[in-house]
């Protein structure tokens, strides 16, 4: 039996990621930031595109010179140089420039301009001076001295001991703790610095800081035979050392801006959604080239450039006016549905879900995703990533449900006013927060509790 051939001809609806596309999906994604050094590489990559800045034309620059020429005569320059001997002259009162606020915020000093200072106070030698630079710039961002004193030994080409002896001066400096090889050594030195004087707490630092973190009291208490309750006491006074003493100086590198890319503001009794559009620059398309593409010969070759750039900057116009549109929607649906958390707080901040925002706004799921990725807003009750606003919640027992983050506040409330001596375990506020219509298990309970950070009841039981 043959085979037939034949051709039909059908229509198929197919998804292409075409560079445009590609392009909206990329922009609609970047932060505030991001959008503007993207912006900023497609200024330089795209002659076509052009910043829409505000400059003087030159007719208003005529007009005002013309304006300053014909207002009357300042006679008081005019006396000034005056060539009457007779004339009593007066010097000119110089006016000073006034200087706005920024002109008075100082630079804080960093960890090791810190030490420096404190280091070309002390009466030592230019050797011993030289090797505690050295040891200084070898401290990290917490303090501590990331080199042995062998190592700095055998690059200085000094002994050993010289080094132990500029260590010993800069563990004397402030911020207390400072230069110290661990943990151990850190909280010691403060320990001596402050002239703390309580039997066994350097045996406790020493030997057993691994227990106290795991709230083995009575372990320690038996070790260094004392009770409980001075197991305890000595913890908080060790609580009250700070095991990064340099962690309080920052420097340039570590400073992170954060700028909303919407701002929420309460006009009567609505909220209204500002889209921040001073963070990225306003685009347009350069006249000369618009003029020059006009001009040439569509054949030509300068044409053809010209018009592929001018429909890649339209397009990227056109993509960051869609972003700024998108993103207003989105936010404007989140208000609706997060009211009450912008009026009364956390605890009335309701579960969300990006399907749900999507369905309101009548776009998909991922376009909502890539729309809050990486943006903040600025609102009434503070500062908050777009994320924030989409949480998981429990069901009520009236129907309704609770956000994470409500149940979070909750659980930090009641651990804040409990009976130290007789805390509240997992199973105890899940049976609080069920008489408040939560339905919670304790296991959520131990992991809402450990998201926030408080320790289990056992660790913070007091004797």
């Amino acid at each position: 039996m043959q085979a037939s051939f034949s051709l039909t001809l059908s229509q198929t609806q197919k998804l292409v990621m075409t560079p445009e596309l590609r392009q909206a999906i990329t922009i609609l994604q970047l932060s505030a930031l991001e959008l503007d050094e993207y912006i900023e590489q497609e200024l330089l990559e795209n002659p076509l595109l052009d910043l829409n800045e505000d400059i003087p034309k030159n007719d208003d620059i005529i007009d005002k010179q013309s304006q300053k020429d014909s207002d009357t005569i300042d006679w008081e320059d005019y006396f000034q140089d005056c060539s009457d001997l007779d004339f009593l002259r007066f010097p000119l009162e110089k006016k000073e420039e006034e200087l706005g606020f920024e002109n008075f915020v100082s630079s804080t000093p960093s960890l090791q301009e810190h030490l420096i200072m404190q280091l070309h106070l002390c009466s030592i030698s230019r050797t011993e001076f030289k090797i505690g630079e050295f040891l200084i710039g070898n401290l990290d961002k917490r303090g501590y001295l990331t080199i042995s004193t062998a190592e700095a030994a055998k690059l200085l080409k000094v002994s050993e001991q010289e080094v132990e002896k500029v260590l010993k001066l800069i563990q004397t400096f402030e911020p207390a703790g400072i230069g110290a090889r661990n943990l151990i050594e850190c909280l010691l030195i403060q320990v001596e610095q402050r002239n703390i004087d309580m039997p066994k707490i350097k045996e406790l630092i020493t030997g057993h800081l691994k227990d106290l973190a795991e709230a083995r009291y009575s372990r320690i208490a038996e070790a260094l035979n004392i009770s409980l309750s001075e197991v305890q006491r000595l913890k908080d006074v060790i609580l009250t050392l700070d095991p990064k003493p340099g962690r309080n100086f920052s420097s340039v590198n570590d400073t992170q801006y954060i700028i909303p890319d919407a701002v929420i503001e309460k006009v009567g009794n609505d909220y209204v959604v500002i889209m921040n559009d001073s963070v990225s620059p306003r685009l347009s398309i350069n006249s000369y080239y618009r003029s020059l593409l006009y001009s040439e010969n569509r054949e030509s070759n300068i044409s053809k450039f010209l018009s592929q750039r001018l429909d890649s900057a339209l397009w990227l116009i056109k993509s960051i006016e869609q972003r700024r549109i998108t993103l207003n929607k989105v936010i404007s649906t989140i208000v609706e549905v997060q009211r009450d958390f912008l009026d009364y707080g956390v605890t009335c901040l309701k579960p969300l879900t990006m399907k749900q925002i999507a369905d309101r706004v009548g776009i998909h799921e991922s376009t909502v995703s890539r729309a809050i990725s990486g943006k903040y807003v600025q609102t009434p009750r503070g500062l908050f990533e777009l994320k924030f606003f989409f949480k998981n919640g429990l069901d009520n027992t009236n129907g309704s449900s609770t956000s994470s983050e409500s149940i979070k506040k909750m659980i930090k409330e009641m651990v804040g006013g409990e009976d130290p001596y007789n805390p509240l375990s997992d199973q105890k506020i899940a049976d609080d927060l069920k008489k408040k219509g939560i339905i919670i298990s304790r296991r959520t309970v131990a992991k809402y509790r450990e998201e926030i950070g408080i320790p289990s009841s056992a660790k913070r039981k007091r004797y």
